[in-house]
């Protein structure tokens, strides 16, 4: 019975902040449209959407696009703690509501993390997600 209340409390959790997600949004979309250098890498296929919330790098790393990963991340992170705590759930349950949504809202094209931690490149199909995402 604890196991149930447990998976539960969690489902309810990320329902919550896969909702949160979806009214207020993908922090970063707005702090990534005004930077050209993001735009490029992910169109290029040199960043993708992790299933944790955050940008990865795919492939070789430079200096440049280490920070342009670094800025974008750092921010999501501070927008997912503040939506976090607004709706009782974990940084973690929250990024990872994030990243679900993040993966589904990639273009074909664009690059995402399976599930099995593998990056791959989006086509005219749904992306593979995480079976907790909600």
């Amino acid at each position: 019975m604890g196991d149930f209340m447990s998976k539960s409390i969690t489902r309810t959790a990320l329902g919550a902040a896969a909702l949160a997600v979806a009214l207020g949004g993908i922090a970063s979309p707005a702090f990534a449209q005004r930077d050209p250098a993001y735009a490029s890498a992910r169109a290029s296929g040199q960043v993708g959407e992790k299933m944790d919330g955050y940008l990865g790098i795919v492939g070789a790393e430079t200096p440049e696009l280490r920070r342009v990963v670094n800025d974008i991340n750092i921010k999501r992170r501070a927008v997912y703690a503040e939506r976090a705590q607004a709706n009782n759930a974990t940084l973690e349950e929250y990024a990872l509501t994030a990243g679900c949504q993040a993966i589904l809202a990639t273009t074909p094209g664009e690059k995402y993390q399976a599930p099995d931690g593998t990056w791959q490149t989006r086509t005219s199909a749904a992306p593979m997600r995480d079976s907790r995402c909600p």
